[in-house]
């Protein structure tokens, strides 16, 4: 039998959990993180699932795994796992996990403010404020976003037919807007959203399956996203996402901010240089920003930025013993 223990700092980013692993990750071999991440999934997805599902964490959990970067322009690896797998590209806890490792020492950037990580979906820049032994500010520069179909219509059994797009920010998310079928967030409660995203994600990846056009390994439709006007004096927009089995991001969101800005400005809701303050279900507010056209392939893309903040929790340290009967968590259905 065998125990296996693991080093966390806990933290959260605007009210959602990021469980940094600093301490007895797999081992994996000198290769990208996209790479890692197809090795992690195939031989230690057992770890994702004791560190985020019941009883170590909880239906909401998301969290990192620290490596050294495989890239010489990179400062870091990062590892995204949450109750929904191991994703490409995770805003929320890019922003958690720069928090507490610069912090708490486990990080030495090269240039101080900046930093450069490497996250299975490509290489992320980082500007960051510190203010004495505390980070207040991460700004991440993310992934190419993009908006990969628009107007699709959807019948979702109690709620009816409703129309929406499918943008890529990180992760791929099904994009509500208030329309006839659906008034808006007013008046939903959160066990509505549970109950209906899963239905509308299965038949947006039914119709859609979407495939990243320079990478096939990121693919499938993993998170919806609901949206309405802000409640926040100072915010553009608000939303509730969707994502696992019953999680719902108590952040803005950061691929789904950057998802949802490259769908406003292939719509033409946002230019380019353009601010976007994203409030999150509880309040909390992310500030974005368009910084410039790209391409994916051969969609038209932008370059999106979020900021937002973080704070440390706790440490952690959890034991996975062999002898455990639930030694690999649990969900309930």
């Amino acid at each position: 039998m065998t125990r296996h223990t693991f080093f966390c700092v806990d933290a959260h980013t605007c009210g959602n959990p990021v469980r940094v692993v600093a301490g007895g990750g797999p081992l994996l071999p000198n290769v990208s993180m996209a790479e890692r991440r197809e090795i992690f999934l195939r031989d230690h997805d057992w770890v994702r699932k004791a560190l985020m599902f019941e009883p170590r964490g909880h239906d909401v959990m998301s969290g990192t795994i620290l490596y050294p970067a495989f890239r010489d322009d990179c400062d870091v690896g990062v590892l995204f796992i949450e109750v929904s797998g191991c994703l490409p590209m995770c805003g929320h806890g890019t922003i958690g996990t720069v928090t507490a490792a610069l912090e708490e020492g486990l990080v030495k950037p090269k240039q101080e403010g900046k930093l450069s990580i490497e996250a299975p979906a490509g290489k992320v820049d980082i500007d960051y404020v510190r203010n004495g032994q505390f980070v207040d500010q991460v700004k991440l520069f993310n992934v190419a976003s993009y908006l990969h179909a628009q107007d699709v219509e959807l019948d979702i059994p109690g709620l009816g037919t409703i129309k929406a797009d499918l943008s890529y920010g990180g992760n791929y998310y099904v994009i509500i807007e208030p329309q006839e079928a659906w008034p808006g967030l007013e008046g939903m409660p959160a066990s509505e959203i549970v109950r209906l995203s899963p239905l509308v994600r299965q038949a947006a990846q039914h119709k859609l399956a979407p495939v990243h056009p320079e990478d096939s390994r990121i693919k499938g439709v993993s998170h919806v996203m609901w949206c309405d006007k802000p409640l926040a004096p100072r915010a553009t927009a608000r939303n509730a996402v969707f994502y696992g089995e019953k999680a719902i991001d108590r952040s803005p969101c950061g691929t789904g901010s950057s998802a949802r800005m490259a769908q406003l400005v292939a719509r033409g809701g946002l230019n380019v240089g353009d601010t976007f303050v994203h409030e999150s279900i509880i309040g909390t507010t992310f500030d974005c920003r368009v910084e410039g056209e790209t391409t994916v392939g051969t969609y038209r893309g932008i370059k999106p930025s979020v900021a937002g903040w973080a704070r440390v929790i706790g440490h952690n340290t959890i034991f996975v013993d062999d002898r455990d009967p639930l030694v690999h968590g649990f969900q309930l259905s």
